[in-house]
């Protein structure tokens, strides 16, 4: 049945301790606070619920796991030796060279000491008494903190479908975002995947190549662009290599703060002929940058048509049998949820032994012990991969019980959905950050340097607090209700809400509809956050 990782209950090593700050998570996120924090002095802790650092790229090791955002941009560039000194192998770098990344970081700026692995938080209680962070473990540890920052992660929080029947199934089954660490086989195996989202895209392909017969259970098909991954030569890395801070700075002026070479042109205005060129281009260029065609392709639907119809035509070229191909076309708004990028998702479907199994209409009634069963039909699998991706953004840290002024728990005040002041804080929960939360940019953008940004925005205003004999940083409450309103007013100017994401948390049952990432771009955030530093933390209440 499924794979688990962490034992829980054991005593902790830690017991009883006191910090200055601790941090949840030892992702890219942790890392790069905890080696912020110590370059500041103050005393930190990083607690893991892992074995090992990396965060995604630690529970990720599904067949085909990789980046969709090119390597060389999906790095830290906080340290220039460190840019310099790594070297990346392909164009989308996959998991296990993520991992491996991530390993060096922790080793080269010596982390390890300060992170307690395989150790989960169960519970964040701010006492008030005290004015300090409480943080018990799933190993027996109380900690005492100052300061509590979630480094938890945006797609961290496995979701687990509650299918009838399903801890009656006989086989193996694995859910993609808590993969086994031993090697997995499929050869001669019949394997039932179900879902066809990013994890799926990637993974398909792969599980294809091995397996006697794959059955694909989708519900909703989604847009793909090909990756065209490719080895990354010598030169090219020299060439990054020898001018990385205008990368960098081209990349910060972008929406998503990536080095796209976005289009001021509008896809209405431009002739049909010219834009099927332009469209051309980016599909054989491959990558998330198809998106930037046009700067009207998420505000008008006319004009996202334009861009959906060309893919869909793509599909139906890749795809041989038509009914097939139909039923991989999307029927929604591109882009509306995350794109996928793929390598040889669409042509999959050409084998033999891949079938495609349409449970929009009529879902999957129940997990029998020998298979999937859909109305009548019975697929019988020997093993099953749940690709149903993830509690999104708020997830993680609502596994948590986080209790805030009063007692008052987290998971009660975000009842109606995710409320913060810039993604960053949360009213009524004193000293408490969270590292690209709800309401910033975070999965819209790359998030390595979001990350960086956010690590680098919370360590200032430590030390901004620090310098001036201030121990206590939060939100007051008109200030988080006008980002919020902020934050929905620009998500509603868009097409964002014509189709059901993750980023609605439409994948959760009973989760609140809201759209939980700011979708105004990378530089206006980045603006907005230096304006609230440079004006002594407005909107805040420090004391």
């Amino acid at each position: 049945m499924m794979h688990t990782q962490v034992e829980a209950g054991r005593e902790s090593a830690l017991a009883k301790a006191d910090f200055d700050a601790v941090i949840v998570g030892a992702g890219f996120a942790g890392l790069y606070m905890l080696h912020r924090l110590r370059r500041m002095g103050m005393r930190a802790r990083a607690l893991e619920a892992g074995s090992g650092v990396g965060g995604t790229w630690y529970w990720n090791r599904y067949p085909g796991a990789r980046c969709d955002v090119e390597s060389v941009q999906y790095s830290y560039q906080f340290d220039e030796v460190l840019q310099q000194e790594w070297d990346w192998s392909e164009r989308y770098a996959a998991q296990p060279e993520l991992l491996r990344y991530a390993n060096h970081v922790a080793d080269r700026f010596d982390l390890r000491g300060e992170i307690e692995f395989d150790t989960r938080v169960v519970r964040a209680a701010f006492d008030e008494a005290q004015g300090r962070w409480v943080i018990e473990t799933n190993r027996g540890a109380r900690l005492s903190a100052t300061f509590c920052i979630m480094a938890t992660g945006c797609l961290s929080a496995p979701n687990l479908p509650q299918f009838t029947g399903l801890e009656t199934y006989l086989g193996a089954c694995y859910h993609t975002g808590c993969w086994p660490h031993a090697e997995v086989s499929f050869a001669g195996k019949r394997v039932a995947v179900i879902g066809t989202g990013s994890s799926a895209v990637q993974s398909i392909p792969i599980i294809a190549a091995q397996a006697k017969e794959v059955f694909v259970f989708q519900r909703t098909a989604n847009y793909a662009i090909p990756a065209h991954n490719v080895p990354l030569t010598d030169a090219y890395r020299a060439s990054i290599k020898a001018d990385y801070a205008t990368l960098r700075a081209r990349a910060r002026q972008t929406m998503t703060g990536i080095d796209f070479d976005y289009s001021d042109a509008l896809a209405l205005e431009t002739p049909a002929e010219e834009r099927t060129r332009e469209y051309e281009l980016r599909w054989h260029r491959g990558g998330l940058a198809f998106l930037g065609a046009y700067k009207d392709l998420m505000v008008d639907q006319a004009a996202n048509d334009t861009a959906a119809d060309f893919v869909r035509g793509k599909i139906r070229q890749k795809v041989q049998d038509p009914v097939v191909a139909e039923l991989l076309a999307p029927k929604n708004t591109i882009g509306c949820k995350r794109l996928c990028v793929d390598i040889g998702y669409f042509e999959t479907f050409n084998r033999p032994n891949v079938r495609l199994i349409d449970v929009s209409e009529r879902p999957i009634e129940t997990i029998t012990p020998a298979g999937v069963k859909v109305g009548d039909r019975e697929y019988a699998a020997d093993a099953i991969v749940l690709a149903t991706g993830f509690d999104a953004m708020t997830g993680a840290i609502l596994r948590i019980d986080v209790r805030g002024r009063g007692g008052m728990a987290l998971r009660e005040r975000w009842r109606e959905g995710p409320c913060t002041y810039l993604g960053l804080a949360v009213a009524g929960f004193p000293n408490l950050f969270a590292i690209t939360g709800p309401g910033s940019p975070s999965v819209l953008t790359n998030m390595l340097p979001t990350i960086e940004q956010h690590v680098d925005w919370i360590a200032d205003a430590l030390d901004y607090l620090r310098a001036r004999g201030l121990s206590h940083i939060e939100p007051s409450a008109p200030a988080e209700d006008g980002w919020g309103a902020h934050v929905a007013e620009l998500a509603g100017s868009t097409l964002r809400y014509t189709c059901g994401s993750w980023y609605l948390g439409v994948n959760i049952p009973g989760k609140p509809r809201v759209f939980m990432p700011y979708i105004g771009g990378f530089p206006r955030y980045v603006a907005k956050c230096n304006e609230v530093a440079a004006r002594g933390y407005e909107g805040f209440m420090l004391s």
